[in-house]
């Protein structure tokens, strides 16, 4: 007998099912875990118009979901000391040394600039820290974003065709200046990227194969990856026409995530199942698949953050405290009752609600 509420998951299959019939999305597959107990749903097709439905085993491109799955692989470095999270990144990435800092962080690239006060450390990488990213509260368009999408560094939605191999990816993100001092402010996304890359050279090997070996294969996440050969498992990824404001595909089951990437994004490069992320949600939890080299304590609560948290106010709410790292944000909501990690973005969402039995006391590694 399952321990979920009837009423409950009916409403959520309703919910779920209203969505799909209103065309809002295509298709959907979600999972709810307590203990042994887990409910799936699905709803609608893999590309609108075809017949193929979603199943419990279909395929999404899981975008910002990517970025927790490998700030647990940095975690396992740390705790084998192969990296350290007050250490400078300078010796892993000697191409983001000797930083230089707008002094305008919102004016063009090409402005007044001053040298940074001290090395990014691999700490502030984690944590989105390190001077480089999408600010939540400036102004569209964001010059930085815009320059790194000429650089074909992967500023917007996933493209994991685009971007180059991972060092030259690094040397063209170093010709950009920092928007803020090393520890100074928290911005969105380009610390996984740049995570992805010191984690590969801290690790010697690449980033792809580290998480397959030391993430992947321990949690069983057996469809995770930076690209699918089960392409009839993957379904359309939609989006609207700026001018039009017409839906149109973004991209198709045998597109851009078809055949492995130059540059294995840390951001939002994977793509992945809901029996999956459930498997990994287990790993964040006490109790969950054990992944050698990362202990229980740390990666409940790795850390102390150092620094406060943005305030980030969202249309109609108040503003919001959030802290990331590697862009699980840690919040206390009376609606979930209960503070955890998760993130979203593209469709993909996760919830992890530590229960009475994860351990909360902070760990640290002694190197």
């Amino acid at each position: 007998m399952s321990g979920f509420d009837a009423t409950r998951l009916q409403r959520l299959h309703d919910v779920v099912a209203g969505h799909v019939d209103r065309d809002t999305v295509g298709g959907v597959a979600w999972l709810a875990a307590r203990d042994d107990d887990v409910e799936v749903g699905v709803a609608g097709t893999l590309t609108r118009g075809e017949a193929e439905p979603v199943r419990r085993d279909s395929i999404f491109r899981i975008a910002s979901m990517t970025k927790p799955i490998v700030a647990v692989a940095a975690l396992i470095l740390i705790e084998e000391c192969r990296l350290r999270l007050e250490d400078p990144v300078d010796d892993l990435l000697p191409e983001l040394a000797d930083r230089r800092v707008l002094v305008d962080p919102r004016g063009p690239m090409d402005g007044d600039s001053v040298p940074a006060r001290r090395p990014i450390t691999v700490r502030e990488v984690l944590t989105f820290q390190l001077g480089l990213g999408m600010d939540f509260e400036a102004p569209w368009p964001q010059p930085l974003l815009e320059a790194m999408g000429r650089f074909g560094l992967g500023a917007g939605p996933p493209e994991p065709q685009v971007p180059p191999e991972p060092d030259e990816w690094t040397r063209r993100l170093s010709t950009l200046p920092l928007l803020y001092q090393p520890g100074e402010r928290w911005l969105y996304n380009t610390g996984s990227d740049v995570l992805g890359v010191l984690i590969a050279r801290a690790a010697g090997q690449p980033l792809e194969r580290f998480l397959r070996e030391r993430v992947f294969d321990p949690a069983g996440m057996v469809d995770t990856g930076f690209a699918t050969p089960h392409t009839a498992r993957l379904g359309s990824c939609y989006a609207v026409d700026p001018g039009s404001g017409q839906r149109i595909v973004y991209d198709g089951p045998s597109g851009q995530w078809a055949t492995p990437p130059a540059f294995p994004s840390g951001g939002g490069g994977l793509v992945s199942t809901v029996d999956d992320l459930c498997a990994f949600a287990r790993v964040l939890l006490a109790g969950g698949p054990t992944v050698p080299g990362c202990s229980r304590e740390r990666r409940s609560r790795p850390w102390q953050p150092t620094t406060s948290a943005p305030t980030v106010a969202r249309p109609g709410r108040p503003p919001t405290p959030r802290w990331a790292g590697g862009s699980a944000w840690a919040s206390r909501s009376a609606a979930r009752g209960s503070p955890g990690p998760s993130a979203a973005t593209g469709g993909t969402a996760a919830w992890v609600r530590p229960g009475p039995t994860t351990p909360g006391s902070a760990s640290r590694a002694s190197c």
